[in-house]
């Protein structure tokens, strides 16, 4: 055994496998006398990379637990990880979502080469804190579906982009008509376009099965953006399982129905933090002061009330799809009903055992006013056709 390994060895085992400052502290002493540990720990960290992904979890997913429990220091070490084992890799990576997630992670690094270090102490403690994690990271669901995988379609990218740019600029727009206009156009490009996919599919006899990504769900009030993304996902014929412990979502769809939930969660998410802050700042200049409670009544009822306008909207939506003629309704209701059953039955092997859980009853009568209020001047519903 080599010098260089043996240090590293005798660092992990002071450091890895306990939690106390101590151990951590003797394993970072270790490392910092002996410079020349520095490639094979490097090497070890993309050894732990790729046991995470042996283990069900995906780029997105690593940087999200490490932001919830580390800081920006081991943030920066785990990217450079991260791309490291990716250009190591023999292998492409596994699908197009899996690839969009290095794209923004390398997008996002700051320096080609390693990230900066104080010291060799408090570095050798980072890299530790971060290896300890994830040493003890569990195992996930596995979102790749098995069969035929699935490939987005050319015209995909430019639709997204489309969609994402209204939804920007009727979250940065001053105006509510401006913002209604913007967001009723994103809307209909979204439904338009996951019904045109869906008859595409079936016409084209395509075997793609759904498929499946995980959300982040970041506290405070994870439970109320829970129950909002789970609206947002049933509106479009996609399902979600929140796991509280880890901080996300998994919500099962096609892909084109995916994407959708995604980018209308995040847009409603601002809409509701910048309508709270609004209510809040003139509920404090009313001298009120239990800020906290506000807050977590008002997204509870905004998530509420948001469930139930989606779900007349995408109701409405498809009645009206369906509606064109009897032709156009013998088509189109069987296809939807055979990809919510495909939903179903992913959802099932996935998740064979899950659990309901009761969202705690709000207490602000006060928030849950106003929340509700929020959601209904929210962008959800459908306009009459509009012109691309």
């Amino acid at each position: 055994m080599s010098t260089t390994s043996s240090t590293v060895d005798r660092a992990f085992e002071a450091a890895l496998y306990a939690d106390s400052d101590a151990a951590l502290d003797t394993g970072a002493s270790l490392l910092a006398t002996d410079p020349t540990a520095d490639a094979e720990l490097a090497r070890r960290g993309r050894e732990f990379v790729a046991m995470a992904w042996r283990r069900g979890w995906q780029p997105a997913d690593v940087v999200r637990i490490v932001r919830r429990e580390l800081d920006d220091a081991h943030l920066r070490l785990v990217s450079r990880l991260i791309l490291d084992e990716n250009q190591q890799s023999p292998n492409p990576p596994p699908n197009p979502r899996w690839a969009a997630q290095l794209d923004e992670l390398g997008a996002g690094a700051a320096e080609p080469g390693p990230p900066p270090r104080t010291d060799r102490f408090s570095y050798a403690t980072a890299v530790l804190e971060l290896y300890r994690l994830l040493l003890r990271l569990p195992a996930l669901e596995p979102l790749d579906a098995p069969g035929k995988p699935q490939v987005r379609p050319r015209g995909d990218a430019r639709m997204l982009s489309r969609i994402r740019g209204l939804l920007a600029k009727a979250e940065a727009t001053g105006f509510p008509e401006e913002a209604e206009a913007l967001s009723a156009k994103a809307q209909e490009l979204m439904a338009r376009h996951s019904i045109d996919e869906a008859l595409l599919a079936a016409k084209e006899h395509d075997r793609n099965t759904p498929g499946a990504c995980r959300i982040g769900v970041d506290p405070p009030y994870e439970t109320a953006k829970a129950v909002l993304l789970d609206a947002v996902a049933a509106a479009n014929r996609c399902q979600a399982v929140w796991n509280e412990a880890l901080g996300f979502s998994t919500v099962v769809g096609f892909e084109s129905d995916l994407d959708a939930v995604e980018l209308l969660y995040t847009s409603l998410l601002v809409q509701a933090t910048t309508a709270m802050t609004k209510a809040e700042a003139a509920q404090r200049a009313g001298g009120r002061k239990r800020t906290k409670t506000f807050r977590q009544s008002f997204l509870a009822a905004y998530a509420h009330r948001t469930g139930d306008r989606l779900a007349a909207v995408a109701e409405e939506q498809r009645d009206q799809a369906a509606g064109a003629g009897e032709r156009e309704r013998q088509d189109l209701l069987p296809v939807l009903a055979a990809r919510d059953v495909a939903v179903r039955e992913q959802v099932t092997r996935l998740f064979p055992e899950t659990v309901t859980t009761r969202v705690r009853g709000v207490s602000d009568a006060a928030g849950w006013q106003e929340g509700t209020a929020a959601a209904d001047r929210a962008q959800v519903r459908a306009r009459p056709p509009v012109n691309p």
